[in-house]
């Protein structure tokens, strides 16, 4: 759509070291609009519930910020061996994060944090559940302005055409399934569910277990229509490597559903 949102003239003597434009990329801002929202969500909870001081909370999502591009690299690494064994700058370019990755390395990371802290656990896990989802739902509209995580050939009614050459998306000028709206509408949707479940909690670290639950399976139906197939297969042509992971956190959720539920 438009991956660069605008430029700004740079003054001429700092153009040495900025070029000619401060560019500002729709996927950044996007990130970062949603981080915003995140800690604005996180801080007022945790104060309104816990009287946890903001700047806690500025490091939590410090930590969170540096958890979540080591392990999205690190997932993006694992897809593609081959590509950046030997060419890390590409690893390192600012293009590619695996959600999944980025998800995987924050939850030990706020399992630490919590206890290091003397928090409540599952209850501030349920409170990071509507902040994942405020931050990963406008991370996906930037996914869309950017073209990345793309879909397949399609022409249906819903059906978009990425035209600009700066686009991430593969083939242009070709209507494709707009798969970042549909991961962004689902996240909406399981947010609005969370605030659902919220009303009628039955134990904590219930809604967290219900946000994993609920994108696992989400997430799988939508790789169906994803056509960035850099992204890898466990099985050529039938089972993503975010199905496959899907599928574990899916597992690995129930589980921990029904023990928490069986012992509240």
């Amino acid at each position: 759509m438009h991956p660069i949102l605008f430029k700004i003239p740079v003054p001429d003597f700092l153009q040495g070291i900025f070029g000619e434009f401060f560019t500002v990329y729709s996927y950044g801002f996007f990130i970062v609009l949603g981080a915003v929202v995140g800690l604005t969500y996180v801080a007022n909870e945790s104060r309104r519930n816990f009287n946890l001081p903001f700047d806690k909370v500025n490091t939590l999502f410090l930590l969170l910020l540096f958890a979540s591009v080591v392990g999205g690299k690190i997932f993006l690494y694992f897809e593609d061996p081959g590509r950046y064994a030997g060419n890390l700058k590409a690893l390192f370019s600012g293009r590619g994060f695996v959600f999944y990755g980025s998800l995987l390395f924050c939850i030990p990371t706020m399992l630490w944090f919590f206890k290091k802290n003397k928090l409540p656990v599952l209850q501030m896990l349920d409170i990071m559940a509507v902040t994942t989802c405020l931050v990963h739902m406008f991370g996906r509209i930037g996914c869309f302005m950017a073209g990345c995580c793309h879909g397949i050939e399609w022409h249906g009614p819903l059906a978009v055409t990425f035209t600009d050459p700066v686009c991430l998306a593969k083939p242009l000028n070709t209507p494709l399934h707009p798969t970042q709206l549909y991961s962004a509408a689902l996240i909406f949707s399981i947010m609005i569910a969370l605030f659902f479940i919220k009303k009628r909690k039955q134990f904590h670290g219930q809604l967290f277990l219900s946000y994993l639950t609920l994108y696992a399976v989400g997430r799988s139906a939508i790789e169906i229509f994803r056509g960035d197939v850099s992204r890898g297969y466990v099985i050529e042509g039938y089972l993503s490597h975010s199905q496959f992971i899907s599928i574990l956190v899916l597992l690995s959720s129930v589980y921990f559903y029904k023990r928490l539920k069986k012992n509240r």
